[in-house]
């Protein structure tokens, strides 16, 4: 039987791996407090990185560690001592993009897979044949890459795993090493700190002019030169799998856990048709993605360099159709309700989905809400209360409530 290729989540916390397993991921990627590149994220600490490895495992999925990033001398030291610990919380891969990272693993732990990070802008067939001698085991490939390119780096090597990011935001710079937020903010995007100034709203000013400030588009608001749209592969799955690559990458692991669940299940669902055969429509799981925010969506690099279109020149905020309300945490059989963990205000009377881990989602209207003591209530304001909604059949654990957003956008 051909063996699927793997459909990797981010998990920014415990939660976030947990909603990524469940919803149908075969591997996840996590960092520590430190050699990870994103610091945003909630991250993990020994002790919960050995929770998540072990959830993961416990649910035959895989867990990789990032320590990607481009490491000064003073990281060195920390970053040995540092995979010691890891390494005995069961993780299966570390990825690197650091050659003095690199090294470190390979000298002190030779039996850890390694992974190299698209931090290393792995773009051509030799640069891949080199990592794979040096005893990678997988090379991500930089976001630079066309469908041709990724082909002929299969063939080319037949040996090496590949794996390419296939959803999610998209950096300015070549494979993510920018400076830019070091000048602008002083914030080391290499070292996980990046202040997205690539977001920010830019105008031109002529050097005898100062002061004077002129929109590079003509637009009062001003333009977003360089802010690129979302990158989204889902319909080129077929295409994708049939380049051979091992490994379908999806970004954000600061995003929230309804974003990992959604997209997540949206992929996997998506993945699992192309192997199944049936008639390939991409439209019910890109509808899916789409209730998710998102800053519009293009291909990337993968059908030729991008265009204007691939830039969203007018706003950085997000396109938001869709708020996360709630999530199931059990049934209570006696009274028949549902139990809910509030996540945002929702009141009675409100139509919802609810979004299984498996199956599709269901579309109801709020009739009955109460709170713990059981006292009928109209609305349930408060972050994180227990509610439980009557009338309505049990659902699975972890399954998502979400409302229509009274706002696309912001």
């Amino acid at each position: 039987m051909e063996k699927k290729v793997e459909l990797l989540a981010p998990a920014g916390d415990l939660e976030k791996l947990k909603m990524a397993v469940l919803y149908g991921a075969d591997a996840v990627y996590l960092a520590g407090k430190q050699f990870g590149l994103r610091t945003a994220s909630g991250n993990f600490c020994i002790e919960d990185m050995k929770k998540g490895v072990s959830y993961a495992h416990e649910h035959g999925k895989r867990a990789y560690l990032a320590m990607n990033i481009i490491a000064h001398n003073d990281s060195i030291g920390q970053a040995a001592s540092f995979l010691e610990e890891a390494v005995e919380t069961g993780i299966d891969g570390v990825i690197v993009s650091d050659p003095g990272i690199f090294q470190t693993i390979r000298e002190i732990r030779p039996d850890i897979p390694i992974h190299i990070s698209t931090q290393a802008s792995t773009a051509n067939y030799r640069t891949v044949e080199f990592w794979h001698r040096l005893g990678a085991k997988r090379i991500i490939m930089a976001r630079e890459l066309s469908l041709e390119e990724i082909r002929e780096i299969r063939k080319k090597v037949p040996g090496a795993e590949l794996e390419i990011f296939v959803h999610g935001a998209m950096c300015i710079s070549y494979s993510g090493r920018c400076l830019l937020s070091n000048y602008m903010a002083g914030r080391d995007a290499n070292q996980g700190d990046c202040a997205h100034p690539c977001r920010w709203r830019y105008y031109l000013m002529e050097e005898k002019r100062p002061g004077q400030y002129y929109p590079i588009e003509e637009d009062a608001s001003g333009t977003f030169v360089f802010n690129s749209k979302d990158l989204c592969l889902l319909p080129h799955l077929p295409e994708l799998i049939q380049s051979g690559v091992n490994s379908l990458k999806i970004e954000g692991r600061v995003k929230s856990s309804y974003y990992v669940a959604t997209v997540v299940k949206a992929y996997r669902e998506a993945i699992d048709a192309c192997y199944e055969g049936h008639k390939w429509d991409a439209g019910p799981w890109m509808e899916e993605v789409g209730k998710v925010s998102n800053r519009d969506f293009t291909t990337g690099f993968l059908f030729g360099k991008p265009g204007p279109g691939s830039h969203n020149y007018e706003t950085s905020s997000y396109i938001r159709r869709y708020d996360f309300i709630g999530l199931v945490t059990g049934y209570d059989e006696t009274r028949r309700r549902l139990i809910i963990e509030q996540r945002n205000h929702f009141k009675a009377g409100e139509t919802v989905e609810i979004l299984p881990p498996k199956g599709p989602f269901r579309e109801l209207t709020l009739q009955e809400l109460y709170d713990e003591e059981g006292n009928r209530i109209e609305s349930a304001p408060h972050p994180q209360m227990k509610v439980f909604l009557g009338g309505i059949l049990p659902f699975p654990v972890n399954s998502i409530l979400r409302r229509r957003s009274a706002k696309t956008d912001g």
